[in-house]
């Protein structure tokens, strides 16, 4: 990983935050990408405290404009991308027939079509290099439906669908993709969920991290194209 370029979209976010340390200690160059910019400056503040370097790009990655200027930024700023990471998503969980259409505006713009913007614009760069590794963290939910969560879980197989045509598209390239369905995980994402849960038995922000951090430093020959990681208590087979 020493010196790879990656961008970590969602930068400030629960996964997001717990990932851009893991990078900086192993040499990365990081393009954080969030809207909130004040998060992402204190972020780039702690990537230069472990001697690592790191833009910040606030970005709305529902606009594609936005989403060609933070590429252009980032490769002005380092020449290429090795790694693109897409940690950002919302979810609406509520019964179907009460999801409001700006709800479920909300959620294909963000999950599906922004995940496509920053996918299709990272990897016509990569194209180019003829490598590259993209990862989708996607979550259970885009493998398997869960009762309220209708818009959420269209955005999730959508995600899943175009990465894996995408994926087929891109590997005569020497581009991977891995696809990351994660159990719930216990971070900000749920705190305008009006669902009960108990976040105590979900898995960590770090959990997810390090299992990034093992497929971005798996064998170059090797491509872990799905991973599974579920918490103990609720689990789907």
């Amino acid at each position: 990983m020493q010196d790879k370029v990656v961008v970590v979209v969602g930068a400030s976010g629960g996964i997001g935050s717990a990932l851009v340390p893991k990078l900086a200690e192993a040499g990365t160059k990081l393009v954080l990408v969030a809207r909130d910019i004040a998060k992402l400056n204190e972020l780039v503040d702690l990537v230069k405290e472990q001697d690592a370097e790191a833009i910040a790009i606030p970005t709305d990655i529902t606009k594609y404009d936005q989403v060609e200027l933070m590429v252009q930024q980032a490769i002005a700023q380092f020449g290429h991308i090795d790694v693109l990471v897409n940690a950002a998503g919302a979810g609406v969980m509520k019964q179907f027939n009460r999801i409001e259409p700006q709800e479920l505006d909300q959620m294909l713009d963000l999950n599906l079509k922004g995940n496509f913007y920053t996918s299709q614009a990272v990897a016509n760069v990569m194209k180019d290099h003829k490598i590259g590794h993209i990862c989708n963290v996607i979550g259970i939910l885009g493998k398997h439906p869960m009762a309220m969560a209708a818009a959420y879980c269209a955005s999730k197989f959508g995600a899943v669908g175009f990465s894996k045509c995408m994926a087929d598209e891109l590997r005569r390239f020497g581009i991977k993709v891995t696809l990351f369905y994660f159990g719930g995980i216990d971070s900000p994402f749920w705190d305008n969920v009006s669902l009960k849960v108990d976040r105590s038995k979900m898995l960590s922000p770090e959990t997810a991290a390090n299992a990034i951090m093992f497929a971005l430093s798996a064998d170059p020959q090797a491509v872990p194209m799905e991973i599974n990681i579920q918490p103990e208590s609720h689990l789907f087979f």
